[in-house]
This record gives structure tokens, sequence and C-alpha cells, in this order.
């Protein structure tokens, strides 16, 4: 039987960590599977998609998570609340999900952070707008905070989640007047990410005061932010878990595919060290 096709679509697209961990991911799962990478550009879409269509499944990075849409036949509710499709299954149907959701909220599990109470969001761009939307359908009390030249694009972020989310507890304020906030702190800035690993969004003064610290950024797998929650002695992990977890939904869906939690933990260590080879 021929092996099935995957994957991830994109443009440009370089390097990614996508074929590594999906290939991984096949092997931990006994299931087959190649993996491989497409550049597509939204304006080759109508042409590339009878060739996408050959694929068992594919992800799908910048720019083409909303292009993509007018060419699938279904979208689950996630996507449709988002506008936005990261993975595609394909069968009698093409079926459009985004896995980013359920990844952050399985990394917050493995790490031991509960996503409840006060959540403090820094950052407004398009993954704030998913951690955004989930802590408010989860009940959680919501502060987004950015810096003065974002406030329109933050409070456009908050009026939009107060309208499509009945109940929404969402305040807005700057980064500098943080300050007295507790909880659970999510980075969604590109602040400390490589090459400019010595960056931070907010002094030690605001880290202090938070419990969990959560960085959405993956390179570093440590970035500046959380070792310094670690040291203050805040439970703390990085994006390179929601990288994975991510994929890991994806394997769910093509597949109905149950992980072992200690081998997806593996799994974020060695793609860590996979990415160190690269940058």
């Amino acid at each position: 039987m021929a092996e099935r096709q995957f994957a991830v679509i994109g443009h440009p697209i370089g390097h990614t960590m996508s074929p590594f961990i999906h290939k991984r991911l096949f092997e931990l799962a006994g299931e087959c599977g190649e993996y491989g990478i497409i550049d597509v550009a939204p304006e080759e879409l109508p042409v590339k998609i009878k060739d996408l269509d050959k694929l068992a499944g594919y992800n799908i990075t910048i720019p083409n998570k909303q292009h993509i849409i007018p060419f699938l036949d279904r979208l689950d509710k996630k996507a449709q609340l988002y506008g936005s499709v990261n993975t595609v299954k394909n069968g009698s149907v093409r079926e459009g999900f985004t896995t980013d959701p359920d990844g952050f909220l399985k990394s917050l599990e493995a790490a031991g952070i509960p996503f409840a109470g006060d959540v403090t969001v820094l950052g407004c761009g398009g993954v704030a707008r998913t951690i955004v939307y989930e802590a408010a359908l989860a009940g959680c009390r919501l502060k987004i905070a950015v810096r003065p030249e974002d406030v329109a694009l933050r409070d456009a972020l908050a009026a939009d989640v107060r309208s499509k989310i009945d109940g929404a507890n969402v305040e807005t304020c700057l980064l500098s007047e943080l300050g007295s906030d507790s909880g659970l702190l999510v980075n969604c800035t590109p602040l400390g990410m490589y090459p400019k690993t010595d960056t931070i969004a907010v002094g030690d003064d605001v880290i202090s005061k938070y419990e969990y610290v959560y960085d959405v950024v993956y390179n570093p797998m440590e970035t500046l932010l959380v070792k310094k929650a670690k040291a203050n002695g805040s439970t703390a992990s990085g994006g390179m878990s929601m990288l994975v977890w991510q994929a890991v939904v994806a394997h769910e869906i093509w597949d109905g595919t149950v992980y072992n939690t200690d081998d997806i933990r593996q799994l974020v260590e060695d793609s860590a060290k996979e990415m160190k080879k690269t940058f």
C-alpha cells in the first residue's frame, strides 16, 4: 500500500520544525506517513488545491491560514470562531481545523499551569488572539497589555471578544501600567525571540507578581522571561510545548491517535535540541 502523504504549506517557507515533529509523532503512533514541505503562495491555491487533495492531510502556516478557507467544504467550530485554519483533513470532503487553541491548552496542562482566574496577556497579534479567546471561553478574568502604538489593535481585539463571547471579562492597559496583577502571565510578543534573546516585555517587578508564566516564544526554549520566572519560584513554560502539542492535535484529527504525555514531553526537549542545530 502506498505511503500516506502529508505536508506543511506556506510562503515563503524555509526552515520549519514541522517535518521533524510530525515524523516523530507518526513513529510514536506506529502510523505510516511521509511529511514534506510545499511552498504555496496564496494566489497559487486555485491551481495547487488539486495537488493538495492528493495528500491525506496537511498543515498550513503564514500567509495561507485564511486564504485556504474558500477551498474547504467544512470547518470545525474553533476554525469558524477564529476564521483561521492550520490543519486540513482530506477525505470525502476537505475539513478545516485550527489546532493552536487546543495545543495551547494541552501545553498548559502538561506544564501544570491552571487556566483559570486572572490571566494577563502581553501583546495583541495573531497568537494573542488565540490566548485571549480561550481565556474568555474559560471564564477567566482577562487583561490585555500592550505598547502605546498597539492600543488601537488591542481595543479592536477586546471589542471583538466581547461581541462574540457572552460575559467575556476583558480589561485593557499599557505594559507600563502593570504592577499589581497576579495569576497567569502569557507573553504573546516576540520579545526574547532568537537572536534578540536578551529582550523582555516586562520587568522583574511585574514578573515577580505572577505564580504562573507562559511564553509563546519557542526559540530559545527557555526565554529570559521563563528563566526569571523560574528563578522567582514561579511555574513557567516556553512555547515549544505549544508548537509540539498543536501538532499532536493534528494527529488526533487525522488518525484519532492518543499519545503518552511523557513521550510528548521528550519530543518537546528533542525538538528544542533539533532547533539549535539550525539557529
